[in-house]
């Protein structure tokens, strides 16, 4: 796979790593699921200098919010992001507070009455942009139309708003029938304003079996037993835990931010480390290689 001598790629064990694609190439696609975190992940952490918008930021940044709400979605993130990034404080510490953020923005986005005939706009007005090489546009299409080909599940599992992200995968024209998403998702009144998220709240560090049960999605795919997940933070790493027997994982992670003070975490946690790339080559270049016959 050419595209890991790319200079952004970071390997803790390379032998190893070389060992699980190649178990991934001879298990064949048959076997072979990707399960996905969705922002800064599929879709880009920066663009022309700037930061890219989450699924959240979009909403909360769109015309549809007040001065106000914005002001207090800003001041929520302000207060609860450093938290959620801060690699000193335990899981069992940040869980309550990542519940508490959430929940407080998404009762002030309620509060805002956004109607659901608006999230096509919000998300073309948007700088939300799928992961691709510079000036061009084939890194997420090759990255989904491989997957769709060879009718390889792809999962994702976001924090984020999945009305949102589905409606970007959508306006790509990547939405295919082999994706499922797991999200937050909004519960809209017979008038089409939002009134509720649905439960179970989904946040960065509970992507796990709990916010799965009653899904039975990975029990579906029982066979599935070759992996590779795609994440941004510590919190992805529990994706796969509802697979039921998992024989050969491949744990990528996107290393979008304070480089130099997470790459040690990084490397310990994930197979390959990216560091602030926003393409998928690395990814595509590992897909082609394990679904070329």
């Amino acid at each position: 796979v050419p595209e890991l001598e790319k200079a952004t790629v970071r390997i803790r064990q390379p032998e190893r790593v070389r060992g699980i694609i190649q178990a991934l190439r001879e298990q064949g696609v048959a076997k072979l699921q990707v399960i996905s975190d969705f922002d800064m992940t599929l879709s880009r952490f920066g663009c022309n200098g700037r930061r890219c918008p989450t699924s959240h930021n979009i909403l909360d940044t769109s015309r549809v919010i007040s001065e106000d709400g914005k002001k207090k979605l800003q001041d929520l993130l302000h207060y609860y992001y450093p938290i959620e990034i801060d690699p000193n404080r335990t899981l069992e510490e940040k869980c309550p507070l990542m519940v508490e953020w959430w929940t407080k923005a998404h009762e002030l986005l309620v509060q805002q009455k956004i109607h659901k005939g608006d999230i096509a706009q919000i998300v073309r007005e948007s700088e939300a942009m799928l992961r691709y090489r510079h000036g061009m546009w084939d890194g997420f299409k090759e990255f989904f139309d491989q997957l769709h080909k060879n009718n390889v599940p792809l999962f994702i599992f976001s924090a984020g708003v999945g009305d949102i992200l589905e409606e970007i995968i959508r306006q790509a024209n990547v939405f295919y029938s082999n994706v499922n998403v797991v999200s937050n998702y909004m519960d809209f009144n017979d008038d089409g304003v939002l009134t509720h998220f649905k439960g179970p709240l989904i946040h960065t560090y509970n992507k796990n079996n709990t916010v799965l049960q009653g899904t039975g999605y990975f029990q579906q795919l029982s066979t599935r037993t070759s992996i590779i997940l795609l994440g941004d933070s510590m919190g992805d790493l529990t994706m796969a835990d509802g697979v039921p027997s998992v024989e050969n994982i491949l744990k990528i992670g996107f290393l979008n931010d304070k480089v130099e003070e997470r790459r040690g975490k990084y490397l310990d946690s994930y197979d390959i480390v990216l560091e602030s790339d926003e393409t998928l080559d690395v990814v595509n270049g590992i897909l082609r290689y394990i679904l070329t016959e």
